[in-house]
């Protein structure tokens, strides 16, 4: 069956009821949009953020992030996101803008960037050099975004892609950087990780997985437990849960759907799995932030 899992649109960044938005700015000096990130979500729109100061954690689908000052953050809209922390003191300069108004008037597909697949590094940080670069150009974006000006939306979208593409060698050599330095076990967890991300809706057994990596389920299932310290099983387990909590934000699905959505056989055994994994019911769990 086929059913709409809750995004965030960008008006509810800009909160602009007249005109839907397809490019926000967010800085220290910004007025910040109330919205509830601590709980996985998702969003229709790209981002691409400089943290100036203070600290923050993230997690994307199944990794978690600790951010500082000079770390990048690349998300699309592919991704389950969380905020669960926020130091008092963070200060960011953040762009975010819809797949459409990077495609209008121009043939950038951002598709070709690889730093805003399902599967990439969503937050590394750069050298003091480098991130003086990023934070020269976002300031120039702020300052274009403020100005009223005949051909704002050109200028911005121009700034944009000279920004992706200053992003997009620094991103390709730290990732074949930190993947060249690490051992087999790693990069085995890592494939796991990414096929999971894919296929965890639809497929629950270790087999499946194992195949498709070219080795047995059970040397795969000591590799991850070896190189994560969590078995192969709970990583599935965590990776249908934080699906389970974002179909649960939307109201108009009800739980049996939801079920039915992550391929469950009945209501009641989501039920059972949700509770063992999450500790209430998912009426509990959805009445709990209604």
């Amino acid at each position: 069956m086929s059913t709409s899992i809750p995004v965030y649109q960008l008006n509810s960044l800009t909160e602009n009821e007249e005109k839907p938005a397809a490019f926000f700015f967010l800085g220290p000096d910004s007025t910040q949009p109330q919205l509830p990130i601590a709980l996985p979500y998702r969003s229709s729109y790209y981002k691409i953020g400089i943290c100036l100061r203070g600290s923050a954690r993230l997690q994307v689908n199944l990794d978690t992030y600790e951010i500082g000052p000079n770390f990048v953050m690349l998300m699309s809209p592919y991704v389950i996101k969380q905020w669960p922390f926020m130091s008092a003191d963070l200060e960011a300069l953040s762009i975010f803008f819809t797949r459409e108004f990077i495609s209008a008037g121009s043939s950038l597909n951002l598709d070709t960037f690889s730093f805003f697949e399902r599967d990439a590094k969503h937050v590394f940080s750069l050298p003091p050099v480098q991130a003086q670069k990023i934070i020269t150009l976002l300031r120039s974006i702020e300052q274009k975004y403020a100005e009223p000006h005949a051909y704002r939306e050109e200028i911005l979208r121009s700034l944009v892609q000279i920004l992706l593409h200053e992003i997009a060698p620094i991103y390709s050599s730290q990732h074949v950087s930190s993947k060249a330095g690490q051992p087999r076990s790693q990069l085995i967890a890592a494939e796991f990780k990414q096929l999971v991300n894919t296929h965890y809706a639809t497929e629950r057994g270790l087999g499946f997985y194992a195949d498709k990596l070219c080795i047995t389920a059970k040397h795969l299932a000591e590799t991850v437990k070896e190189a994560t310290g969590r078995r192969a099983g709970e990583w599935l387990a965590e990776a249908v849960l934080l699906e389970a909590h974002v179909l649960l934000q939307n109201p108009t699905l009800t739980v049996g759907q939801i079920a039915d959505t992550l391929h469950f056989a009945d209501q009641s055994t989501f039920g059972r799995f949700f509770r063992k994994s999450a500790g209430v019911s998912p009426v509990a769990y959805r009445q709990r932030w209604a």
